[in-house]
């Protein structure tokens, strides 16, 4: 299994609703076992940058590719980033 975990922050002022609105469409790319759009609730002391996360489960290194490549995460892609300042990504290998 493969866990897809990307971080988004709001630049000051943005909208971190919408941000969190527009990524709620990758739900509807079939490729995932798991999958969820959240706010932060920012309650570490050390770090409150964070605005968003999605976090997702694929059963192998070919569904996190397959939903890479679907049209609905390419038009999510373009609707968010104007909305958002930073983007993290990772993706690694669930230990058994």
């Amino acid at each position: 299994m493969i866990r897809h975990i990307v971080f988004f922050s709001a630049p000051p002022g943005g909208d971190v609703v919408a941000i969190r609105d527009g990524l709620m469409a990758l739900a509807e790319i079939p490729f995932s076992t798991h999958f969820e759009v959240a706010l932060n609730r920012k309650v570490d002391p050390l770090c409150d940058q964070i605005d968003v996360v999605v976090y997702a489960e694929f059963p192998d290194e070919a569904a996190l590719a397959a939903y890479k490549a679907h049209p609905t995460y390419d038009a999510t892609t373009r609707a968010v980033r104007p909305l958002r300042e930073l983007r993290f990504s990772a993706d690694f290998p669930a230990q058994p």
